[in-house]
């Protein structure tokens, strides 16, 4: 299979990954195969290669929801990081799915320019944020994104626009259309005053550090809050603030966080997210819904 790949011309091909490097959960991983698409024709390539032979495949950004669960993925992941075009231009941003929010949003308010403040400490890619609506502050994506350029199934190039994203809490079109592969994005930003905007996004970061475990490898919030409810309330009054599988935690500072204490394994994760949806079930009858995605 590897050497198909690299006659394919599809990008950089790597053999037997450890995506302890490619996931923030750090989890070990081994993807036996993992492509690195350099442009849209590559791309293409490579995903008519995987349709024809229909194998399965993942793309990925930067991993920052997603939980691999068995010790090895025998599919092919794509990964999109060299899709990392970046401009602003009159008021918009147009910037590469494999770009990194985080540096996008912060580019933008050093510009003085609105709408991105929020992002500015989401991890992972504007692909993979869009892909699942990120968001926080009582803002996302789904309020900032003008258009998407996507490949679609069938492998055409094609534009889809705000109203057709289906941008719902931490959902989007993506999530129920699978096959269709974000390429770049278009988004809507305002004039600002750029001390205001830094006295935001200040505060804020200073909040994260109080209340978030950003020392250890995690994945961020583990499951959506419930409608007036907050998942880590539910999960803290179970008193399972530290309750630990294998090297998997749940936070002591942040209950909708779960950590990697040094040695965990995707299993580890998955088998302490379905105690807590079970357990919270049976206490409060509410089914909390998983942000992050697994993978098998």
């Amino acid at each position: 299979m590897e050497k198909i790949l690299k006659n394919l011309h599809c990008g950089k091909v790597l053999t037997n990954v450890n995506l302890k490097k490619y996931t923030t959960y750090r989890i070990p991983t081994i993807a036996k195969y993992m492509v690195f698409p350099s442009c849209i024709e590559e791309l293409e390539r490579i995903l008519t290669y995987i349709k024809e032979k229909k194998l399965s495949y993942k793309i990925i950004g930067g991993g920052s929801n997603l939980i691999f669960q068995k010790e090895i993925y025998d599919g092919i992941l794509i990964c999109l990081s060299s899709f990392d075009f970046f401009e602003i231009k009159n008021n918009k941003m147009i910037v590469g799915a494999g770009y990194s929010l985080k540096k996008a949003a912060y580019k933008a308010c050093r510009e003085g320019l609105s709408n991105l403040e929020f992002a500015t400490g989401i991890p992972g890619t504007v692909g993979g944020a869009i892909f699942n609506n990120s968001g926080c502050y009582k803002s996302d994506m789904g309020y900032v994104v003008e258009s998407v350029k996507v490949i679609t199934p069938d492998l055409k190039i094609t534009r889809l626009f705000n109203e057709e994203l289906e941008f719902y809490y931490r959902t989007s079109f993506f999530k129920t259309h699978p096959g269709y592969v974000i390429l770049e994005a278009e988004i809507r930003l305002e004039k600002g005053d750029k001390e205001k905007i830094k006295e935001i996004v200040d505060d804020r970061k200073g909040r994260r550090m109080a209340s978030q475990p950003l020392e250890y490898p995690s994945a961020g919030s583990v499951f959506r809050n419930p409608p007036e409810m907050f998942a880590g309330k539910l999960i803290e009054d179970l008193g399972y603030k530290g309750y630990q599988i294998g090297g998997a935690q749940v936070s002591e500072k942040h209950a909708n966080f779960i950590i990697n204490t040094g040695n965990a394994t995707g299993n580890d994760i998955v088998m302490l997210i379905q105690k807590i949806q079970r357990e919270v079930k049976e206490k409060y009858q509410v089914d909390l819904i998983l942000e992050q995605e697994i993978i098998i």
